[in-house]
């Protein structure tokens, strides 16, 4: 055996050597590179085959590439049995139970807050009527919150026991978390020709807090701005609205003498219901009766700070609790759970996201 011979059988002896103690696949690629990459041991072995002899070549030229062939079989064995090591090893930490229920995906585990599948049934409602769903901002002027909606200077709702007022700004005007919805009747009247149909769902703010009343509330407004509204539409359009967010076929409605600063007349409503049953409250039968919202015909006074003429002009509006009316058609004991973020209370009163209220297939299916 000839020197280079020798050679190669010591450089295969290393080689293999190092196949059988690599540990994973990293580890047998460095190898692979080490050996057949472009320096590697035995590619720089056939780099010398153009500076020899014929005789010699005939020699070597088999026995390099030999050695070249069996390194890369012992790579190629070497690596798939470390794959295969390397995948029953992930197999033996990554096992799955068949037998463990089927997880629900987030689209069925997540819920609606019944807040906003109010605010959907209240548009389905009202949109099927022809209303529009009108927005406006959270902080109000002084003229819009109160003076835009007949509320006379030294009106208890302007006072700090009831109003959350910002510090005066730099032209001394203090601007105030709006007390109800109403401002919005009279930006869209400043900004929208009559006829105007619209409901108003949004926040509302008030210093006030027990189990049917909180700080931070949402309320629906209604109004309807036309030559010939009257009274009488505006009853249709609440029996209409109770109906069909009760879900009963009929209702009994009570319309008594109030006051509101921005209609006249002004009117609460109460509805009939049966409250016989403990915690549980039935509309459309019964002899009991329960207040559910307040409404009048809009008052001149407002529809001249809307830019309206009120000798050509009259209309309707109206006001609930959104959250009060959600207790009262999904049985809620308490309104401060609304706000308590609790995942417990939501899973038990949420709504599923894929339920989408119809007017056809029924609201709170």
């Amino acid at each position: 055996m000839s020197e280079q011979q020798a050679q190669l059988a010591d450089l295969e002896t290393t080689l293999l050597a190092d196949i059988a103690a690599a540990s994973d696949e990293q580890a047998i690629e460095a190898v692979r590179v080490a050996a057949l990459g472009k320096k590697g041991s035995v590619s720089e072995k056939l780099k010398t085959l153009g500076s020899m002899s014929a005789e010699e070549r005939q020699v070597m030229g088999p026995a390099i590439n030999g050695l070249k062939d069996r390194v890369g079989e012992a790579l190629s064995i070497r690596k798939a049995s470390l794959r295969d090591a390397a995948i029953e090893t992930r197999l033996a930490a990554e096992k799955v139970d068949v037998t463990l229920p089927v997880r629900q995906p987030p689209a069925e585990r997540g819920r609606i807050h019944p807040i906003s599948q109010i605010i959907d049934e209240i548009a389905a409602i009202f949109g099927d009527m022809g209303f529009a769903i009108a927005e406006g901002p959270d902080i109000e002027t002084d003229h819009y919150n109160f003076t835009a909606l007949n509320f006379p200077e030294g009106h208890p709702a302007r006072e700090m026991h009831d109003t959350f007022f910002f510090q005066p700004d730099e032209k001394g005007e203090r601007k105030v978390l709006r007390t109800h919805t109403s401002p919005v009747q009279i930006r869209t009247m400043e900004t929208q020709k009559p006829p105007i149909r619209i409901v108003i769902p949004g926040k509302t703010y008030r210093q006030d807090s027990d189990a049917t009343h909180s700080p931070m509330f949402h309320q629906l407004e209604g109004l309807v701005i036309d030559k010939s509204a009257n009274v009488a539409n505006m009853k249709w359009v609440l029996e209409e609205f109770c109906k069909a967010f009760f879900e009963v076929p009929n209702v009994k409605m009570r319309f008594r003498p109030s006051f509101f600063p921005f209609t006249e007349p002004s009117m609460e409503v109460d509805i009939q219901c049966d409250r016989s049953r403990p915690g549980e409250v039935r509309f459309g039968e019964g002899s009991d009766w329960m207040e559910i919202l307040g409404c009048g015909m809009v008052h001149p006074n407002v529809l001249r700070h809307g830019g309206l003429d009120p000798d050509e002009y009259q209309g309707f509006a109206w006001g609930m609790g959104i959250d009060r009316i959600a207790m009262l058609k999904y049985g809620m004991p308490d309104l401060r759970a609304f706000f308590d973020a609790d995942v417990r209370w939501l899973s038990h009163y949420g709504f599923r996201p894929l339920d989408m209220p119809t007017l056809f297939g029924g609201l709170s299916s």
